[in-house]
């Protein structure tokens, strides 16, 4: 076993993007990793992998991630690197992947899900009731936009980009008077404190984001000396969770241009599983539930997404471009 751990002569190279946020689930991933196996930090190496998705003038013109691209903004860069040796993992907000990995790619590895839920971020308002008609929510979550808009359709919603930091700036600048995180984010970034004027949004008030809260961790298909290495900080329940999620996910055929919510919850051996599709608009939204073995996430995922889209009718998603 000894033969195939990490050195500070031949470290374990960990890609990731460079965003405070993404630094620390890159640090949490090495840290992990150190304690399995007694490492000391010199035996990795975190590699900053600069994205599409992080283009600063995209970011500054707040333009939809829509128009630019999709999800694999944030990660075909990373992943080009590791499948050609440039690193040996990447470590990701599994918000943020895609439901397919490219050839050559496996994700198997995840770390303990953090808090799923949304936070409403708004000096001087404890929740969406507080807010006054017309007011400015800024948000670049097509998903926290519909669902906002389905609530309170008397807001006014902006898109409103940029990392955890950014989107606080812009804020504190004027504009808009609220935005919402995600509770993990805060939570790995230390500002659940009192630091951040935050609520936390009941999963029952606005559900979350696919796999909001986890991080997945990618590798090389046939490189079975790092399978090994993560297999001994890999969280099997939060695999459990995820498989229904993205399976969900998967079966809408979901992308930034489609407003999904999805959230698997384990209870002994049973998984419930919650969806909710919508318009752009907030105009219209179906939600569910189903409850299964917690071995059958794939299937239950699968079964939720078409009981939700014969509920909606074949031209619900009519509106999504080709």
């Amino acid at each position: 076993m000894t033969d195939m751990l990490p050195t500070p002569d031949h470290p374990l190279k960990i890609g990731t993007r460079g965003s405070p946020l993404a630094l620390a689930q890159a640090h949490e991933t090495r840290a992990r990793l150190m304690a399995a196996f007694d490492l000391p930090e010199a035996a990795f190496r975190v590699v900053v992998i600069r994205t599409s998705g992080d283009d600063r003038a995209m970011i500054a013109a707040d333009r939809p991630l829509k128009e630019i691209g999709n999800k694999g903004l944030f990660t075909k860069e990373i992943e080009e690197q590791l499948l050609s040796g440039g690193i040996d993992i990447a470590v990701h907000s599994m918000k943020d992947m895609p439901t397919q990995q490219p050839a050559g790619l496996l994700l198997d590895c995840y770390l303990p899900r953090e808090d799923v839920r949304d936070a409403f971020i708004a000096p001087g308002a404890a929740g969406l009731a507080d807010l006054a008609p017309g007011t400015v929510v800024g948000t670049s979550s097509l998903r926290r936009r519909a669902q906002l808009l389905n609530r309170r359709p008397d807001l006014r919603v902006v898109e409103f980009r940029g990392n955890l930091q950014t989107r606080l700036k812009k804020l504190h600048d004027g504009v808009a008077a609220a935005t919402f995180l995600a509770m993990a984010g805060l939570g790995r970034m230390g500002m659940t404190g009192g630091d951040v004027p935050m609520t936390p949004m009941s999963p029952g008030d606005m559900l979350p984001a696919v796999a909001q809260g986890a991080i997945g961790i990618e590798r090389r298909i046939n490189d079975d000396c790092t399978a090994t290495l993560l297999a001994a900080i890999h969280h099997a329940p939060t695999a459990l969770r995820l498989s229904a999620e993205r399976s969900f996910l998967a079966t809408l055929d979901g992308s930034c241009e489609t407003p999904i919510a999805g959230l698997a919850e384990l209870d002994g051996g049973t998984l419930r599983l919650r969806g909710e599709i919508l318009s752009p608009d907030g105009a219209t939204a179906w939600a569910d539930e189903a409850s299964g073995a917690e071995s059958q996430g794939v299937e239950l995922g699968a079964a939720l997404a078409r009981q939700l889209l014969g509920r909606a009718g074949p031209d619900f998603f009519a509106w999504r471009h080709p």
